[in-house]
């Protein structure tokens, strides 16, 4: 918000109150760019870590196996 106005006093625009500002088009298009992104980045360390575990490690359980089976 504040950046955004400061570009705005610099091109001689009109200063938006944070009220607008949350209201307005630049800032829900922003959010969302940054959310999907974000969620991006978190879908694939998960199908990562998935994907790689220590494959016959005495840790790692079966992936289809149930937890009363292994205990954890």
């Amino acid at each position: 918000w504040e950046l955004h106005n400061s570009e705005q006093r610099l091109h001689g625009g009109t200063l938006d109150t944070m009220a607008s500002y949350i209201g307005g088009s630049e800032f829900w298009f922003e959010s969302f760019q940054n959310w999907q992104s974000e969620f991006l980045s978190v879908v694939a360390l998960v199908l990562l870590s998935i994907m790689l575990r220590e494959k016959d490690s005495t840790e790692s359980k079966d992936v289809e196996a149930p937890h009363s089976q292994t205990g954890d």
